[in-house]
């Protein structure tokens, strides 16, 4: 018999299986919490990212060079990529139209990985993938998922 804390069958914790199973009861006390972690993180860490770009970057400027790569309306989505950055990963990371800001973000990596960090490789070091791609990962499975119960769209009993 496992002790298991009241959560879904496919979030317990069981001791027994555990590495070091006198640790089961700071995983079980964490389990509930983590995706909401996950997710606030997801967002929190790229909202500076979008803060940046409004103190002190210039939509003109991002426009400038998106159009260098060959990309069409240039100026609409150098707006749309401080939006995501700024507003939808705020949101993100309250849970707030949460699968909608998920898929705008996961937007915005796509293009980034493809069009921008592609010829650069995987590593962060040489401006290659290894974060877009987290981002990326990290935004399809959010948008899956949706807010969760620690969330502003549970509050309002509401997932978009």
């Amino acid at each position: 018999m496992t002790t298991q804390h009241p959560m879904a069958d496919d979030d317990a914790i069981e001791a027994r299986r555990l590495f070091i199973p006198g640790l089961a009861r700071l995983y079980r006390g964490g389990a509930p919490f983590a995706y909401a972690f996950m997710r606030f993180s997801t967002g929190a860490v790229l909202f500076p990212h979008g803060v940046d770009k409004v103190l002190h970057g210039s939509i003109t400027r991002a426009a400038a060079g998106i159009a260098q790569h060959g990309l069409p309306l240039p100026l609409f989505l150098a707006a749309a990529t401080v939006f995501a950055e700024l507003v939808a990963s705020a949101c993100l990371a309250l849970g707030l139209f949460t699968r909608l800001a998920a898929l705008m973000i996961w937007i915005e990596m796509s293009v980034i990985i493809l069009i921008y960090q592609w010829p650069n490789g995987y590593f962060w070091t040489n401006k290659g993938i290894e974060f877009a791609l987290l981002w990326w990962l990290l935004c399809l499975a959010i948008f899956f998922r949706g807010g969760g119960r620690w969330s502003l769209d549970h509050l309002i009993g509401r997932e978009f």
